[in-house]
């Protein structure tokens, strides 16, 4: 078994499976406030999914990361329609998953590219994937041409807060949600950063 560890844009269809677990793994708290049943939720995620927009770490054929993004031309998530929701939970839960997941949404500015979401496998972290998968983002902004990229890191996630700090994402503003926290699972969320000509 091979330590290497590579970083590729997108992934075939035969990983959609790993990556709707990884992203899971990392926002199913979350995502589970809009879509509770566990196997359903991972049905959308893999139906949903957009691979062009993602970068992945793959070790022996196996995704061990993944980091979405969401540009004008689309996002990782973006293919996660009503009608999909449908599919998979019905009219009903699709109403009341749109509107949840509406809490979530976040609208794009021109020239930042926004990330998408970011997770490890649980027995990989630790080994620096999430910072290969941040470079290979930045890499990824600096040649299409954008001027930023942004991400939001909520109050209960302080070691993705920290990893952000360490790549150079710095603090924009903090919205606080203490009327919707007990809804939400968290507090506030901050709004990070990362502009490559300040980091030049």
């Amino acid at each position: 078994m091979s330590d290497e560890i590579t970083v590729q844009q997108g992934f075939p269809g035969e990983l959609r499976s790993s990556a709707a677990e990884l992203y899971d793994a990392a926002f199913g708290a979350k995502l589970a406030i809009a879509m509770p049943n566990p196997i359903s939720r991972m049905a959308v995620l893999k139906a949903g999914f957009n691979p062009e927009f993602s970068f992945v770490a793959i070790r022996d054929g196996e995704m061990v990361g993944i980091a979405g993004f969401k540009t004008g031309q689309g996002a990782l998530t973006g293919g996660i329609s009503f009608r999909v929701l449908k599919d998979e939970i019905g009219v009903w839960g699709a109403i009341r998953a749109v509107l949840v997941l509406a809490l979530f949404q976040r609208n794009l500015v021109a020239g930042q590219l926004l990330m998408d979401g970011i997770g490890v496998s649980p027995k990989m972290r630790g080994s620096g994937i999430g910072t290969k998968l941040l470079h290979s983002l930045i890499e990824y902004a600096k040649i299409e041409g954008y001027r930023s990229i942004r991400l939001d890191v909520i109050d209960t996630n302080p070691a993705a807060r920290r990893l952000y700090e360490r790549v150079g994402f710095v603090p924009v503003k903090t919205e606080q949600f203490a009327y919707l926290k007990w809804l939400l699972g968290f507090g506030a969320a901050t709004q990070m950063k990362y502009s490559p000509d300040a980091q030049a």
